[in-house]
């Protein structure tokens, strides 16, 4: 099910010019293969996909590891999280992982054209949004360029995925400096749940896409494998202020990795990789080209009495060359060390360090620059986390960590998590965190013009900005057919980016923005039937920022983020009865209104998507998918003189599996 986008150029009438991405042929030729394989055997009938077999009871007892660091019940984490399942992702239709994204109520997700997306939690919301943690398997996919995430440069096989962990709220604790307004936890299934073969092809109106998968065994059946391959083509967007017009912004993008597991009595090893190139348009200064590749590994020992330990390494190298702009080379070496030890008495710790080295060349322009060009970063923290029973229905959960970046020094990350169990199936929770984003090379080393005299400068003072945050929130499964959770929040935020003037007519990067962020989160679900189910998500979201005295800053507020006042989402998932229609099949509908953003002002949209699957036989799947079905296209985020419209879309797919 590998659900991204494809790609064209249209030429002055319009025509559909395809254009081969990286590494094309090749993925063609695999999956064609693997295809042949699927189509040419009959196949052992396949699990069923009824919704009714995972019940709303079932989805509350998944265990989840993001909120607390060791596995514990979705229902029994004193956190707003939402899990987006595999089944969400498969059924939803969506083709890349930002799509995925959207199915989490607690998310601000826009699209901004054919490769770019604006993602957060809570606000703040932007091309270069900093303050939201992004995990895949464990590995942070941070640029320390702006603390914020190249979503063009993510992906992974969505067939593949087992869940997408996503937390509004600090998780500082844990995950340290960044984890400001969430966190997103992307977890990958264990080779051994992914055996045999699946091929998948997409095509419609947005663009087209293939992957291909295949998993088995190794040695004596203790360890597992699998090979993936994928790649897409994503076709131009148009461009709102000329109507008829392509943006030139066409994306194609190929991606090929493995994955390996092995568990004994007492340990297990996984071993994983990925490696991607792609390509992206410009109306006038050339492709975009990005590549990367990765090395994970992570061993963990169950020492008995003495609890559990996991040690993680990684290593990570990207590669972003934007004419008339800048090009990077980005390494960085990261490890991760966390034990959980042993229950004693009331008391459970969890305790572990960590350390990163990022190796950075920029190629700067004329007309921007990152200066020195060449750097090397460390960071390095500690923390402890300590889990106790107040009584039998009580549980607090304190911790801090002391994390050192290379730019402003230190870190004091305290917080504290309160549960209480009213009942099997409620839990009221409040939690007080204290978190900070810490500074990046945007923030000290950005000049512009790349050369004297700089209109812009770095800020050689600027220090991590900070916010002390209140949560309070419900969490119930009143009947086996329904569940919910509403939380609300407070941040107080400090020592925000600022633009300050010099005096000079020039500027510099400063510290001098404060105020308050509170919103309402909510969601729940409903069982209609046993084979209709239903579910509702809500935003609510006020901000109130303001200049510090003094502060000179032209933009204001406004240059902190572009967010809706309000967002909510509407979805049906139908198991359509054997003997209808194209027999057993599945239709799902998703209904969502985001509301206008204020600066730059982008109007208020409604976006219907629709699926319909259904197995043609065991192993052979095909499906019609439809984005953006209420109207003929509208702006998600940017300025109305450069911003793209996301149209309507229509694609089939088919997906064989053996």
């Amino acid at each position: 099910m590998t659900r991204q986008g494809g790609r064209r150029n249209l030429g002055a009438r319009g025509g559909l010019k395809p254009r081969s991405g990286p590494g094309y042929l090749g993925l063609l030729t695999l999956v064609g293969g693997l295809a042949a394989v699927g189509a040419g055997l009959d196949a052992h009938a396949a699990a069923s996909r009824d919704i009714a077999e995972l019940s709303l009871e079932e989805l509350s007892d998944v265990k989840i590891t993001s909120v607390s660091g060791h596995a514990e019940r979705l229902s029994d984490a004193a956190a707003a999280v939402y899990v987006i399942t595999n089944e969400d992702i498969r059924r939803s239709g969506v083709r890349s992982l930002p799509e995925a994204l959207r199915l989490a109520p607690n998310l601000l997700v826009a699209r901004v054209n054919a490769s770019q997306y604006a993602i957060s939690a809570r606000g703040f919301n932007g091309t270069i949004a900093n303050k939201l943690l992004v995990l895949i398997d464990g590995r942070a996919v941070y640029t320390p360029l702006f603390s914020g995430v190249f979503w063009d440069a993510q992906d992974v096989m969505l067939e593949d995925v087992e869940r997408i962990e996503v937390i509004s709220g600090p998780g500082t604790t844990l995950w340290g400096a960044n984890a400001v307004n969430g966190v997103i936890n992307v977890i990958t299934r264990s080779a051994a749940d992914t055996q045999g073969a699946l091929a998948g092809v997409e095509a419609g109106s947005a663009g087209r896409n293939i992957g291909a998968r295949y998993g088995g065994k190794v040695g004596d059946g203790s360890g597992a494998f699998r090979v993936y391959a994928k790649g897409f083509d994503e076709f131009n967007t148009r461009r709102e202020a000329a109507p008829g017009a392509t943006a030139s912004d066409a994306w194609s993008r190929a991606q090929a990795g493995f994955r390996m597991d092995w568990s004994g009595h007492r340990d297990g090893l996984t071993l994983q990789a990925d490696a991607y190139r792609g390509t992206e348009d410009q109306a006038a200064l050339g492709d975009v080209r990005i590549s990367g590749a990765n090395l994970l590994g992570r061993w963990t020992r169950d020492l008995g009495n003495a609890g559990q330990i996991r040690l993680q390494s990684y290593v990570d190298r990207t590669q972003r060359n934007i004419p008339g702009s800048i090009a990077e080379g980005l390494t960085t070496y990261d490890l991760a060390l966390q034990h959980n030890l042993p229950a004693m008495g009331s008391h459970a710790w969890t305790w572990g360090a960590g350390y990163r080295l990022s190796s950075d060349h920029v190629t700067n322009a004329p007309a921007i620059a990152f200066l020195p060009a060449d750097m090397t970063m460390r960071w390095w923290n500690v923390f402890a986390q300590d889990e106790f029973a107040l009584a039998p229905d009580l549980r607090l959960t304190a911790g801090a960590k002391f994390e050192a970046n290379p730019f402003s020094g230190k870190d004091f990350l305290p917080s504290l998590r309160l549960g209480w169990a009213l009942g099997p199936n409620s839990l009221l929770w409040g939690a007080l965190s204290r978190a900070v984003r810490a500074p990046a090379r945007l923030d000290r080393d950005l000049f512009a013009p790349g050369n004297p005299p700089y209109l812009l400068a770095g800020g050689p003072d600027f220090r991590s900005e900070i916010s002390n945050v209140a949560e309070v929130g419900y969490r119930a499964q009143p009947s086996p057919r329904l569940s919910y959770s509403v939380s609300v929040y407070r941040n107080y935020h400090e020592r925000l980016r600022s633009l300050e003037p010099t005096g000079s007519g020039n500027f510099v990067i400063g510290n001098k923005m404060t105020g308050t962020t509170t919103g309402l989160e909510a969601w729940g679900g409903y069982q209609v039937a046993g084979n209709w189910r239903l579910g509702a998500g809500l935003l609510l979201l006020r901000q109130n920022l303001r200049l510090e005295p003094g502060s000179g800053d032209p933009t204001g507020p406004p240059g902190a983020g572009n967010d809706p006042s309000s967002q909510w989402s509407l979805r049906s998932s139908y198991d359509v009865p054997a003997g209808k229609l194209f027999g057993r099949g599945e239709f799902d509908i998703t209904l969502r209104r985001v509301g206008a953003l204020p600066n730059p002002s982008v109007p208020a949209y409604t976006a219907l998507d629709a699926r319909y699957g259904w197995t043609v036989r065991p192993g052979v799947e095909v499906s019609l998918v439809g984005q953006n079905l209420l109207d003929a296209a509208h702006p998600e985020f940017g300025a109305p003189a450069t911003r793209s419209e996301i149209g309507r879309a229509l694609f089939v797919r088919l997906e064989l599996s053996r």
